[in-house]
């Protein structure tokens, strides 16, 4: 496959031959993940959410074991919110497992009350509704769910279609999502995505490519999100504490300790009652 320029909007010759050598490339070398053995739209939320800037390695024994608690909305609404947090612990970037948590409170509530089964939506409007369900999700779900010919632009989707269709590498996300759209095999939807996105972690990686993504997240280690994986793992972890005593514990201050338990109660993660932070 080649990256040579191209002019915008790229040729139908190009977009078929590209079609053609990226589907018969993921029928020889697509990966064997577990959620691609299921078209159960909560489970491929739950993949969506945790692959959010996760490794496939570390989500996928994770997402197993998920599905294994909790198999389908109903269960999940019904949990705790400190329960669903003590199963993401390790995956980081704690507020995507609040939104799953309410997405799924969200759609079993409105479900028991009109006397019916708990069901993610089947449009991209009715998914984008729900809390945490973003553009490039709903379309996700929509696409490994019901093979919907859909277009959903992640990082290794803009670099492969960048590098195969000759893009400007700051192509917006707008025109992006429009080349998109057009390169859509319609019908094929699911392997399509499937391919694009394996191409991409496999074989024509960022490195390879010099296509830098848009997002770079900096190092956890000695940041100011591991200080609040740090803290919230205390609090899940021995109950409702104070200030100083988490100050204490987490070898800091009381004022750091303020700053951090601000942002945690602005994500929705904590709650501060009678002088003590609790699981929100």
């Amino acid at each position: 496959m080649t990256g040579a320029s191209t002019s915008l909007p790229p040729s139908d010759a190009r977009v078929r031959a590209l079609r053609a050598r990226l589907l018969g490339w993921y029928e020889e070398n697509g990966r064997d993940l577990p959620w691609r053995r299921t078209t159960d739209p909560y489970a491929i939320l739950v993949s969506e959410v945790m692959l959010q800037q996760t490794p496939v390695s570390r989500v996928v024994p994770r997402y197993e074991e998920w599905l294994r608690v909790w198999p389908d909305l109903e269960s999940l609404a019904a949990a705790s919110f400190r329960e669903v947090l003590l199963r993401w612990q390790g995956l980081g970037y704690n507020n995507r497992a609040l939104r799953l948590h309410r997405c799924a409170v969200a759609v079993t509530g409105s479900a028991t009350a009109a006397g019916a089964r708990a069901r993610l939506p089947r449009t991209l409007d009715g998914l984008q509704a729900l809390p945490g369900v973003g553009p490039y999700t709903a379309r996700a779900v929509l696409v490994f769910a019901h093979n919907a010919d859909v277009a959903a632009v992640d990082a290794n989707v803009r670099r492969v279609l960048t590098h195969e269709l000759g893009l400007p590498h700051d192509l917006g996300p707008k025109d992006l999502q429009t080349v998109a759209d057009a390169a859509l095999p319609r019908g094929r939807s699911r392997d399509w995505h499937n391919g694009l996105m394996d191409y991409g972690a496999l074989v024509l990686t960022a490195r390879s490519s010099g296509i830098a993504s848009r997002r770079r997240q900096g190092p956890f280690q000695g940041s100011r999100r591991q200080r609040r994986a740090r803290l919230l793992r205390r609090v899940l972890a021995h109950g409702p504490l104070t200030l100083p005593e988490l100050a204490t514990a987490l070898e800091t201050t009381t004022a750091e300790v303020t700053d951090l338990v601000a942002l945690l109660h602005r994500d929705g993660l904590v709650r501060t009652s009678e002088g003590r932070v609790h699981v929100a």
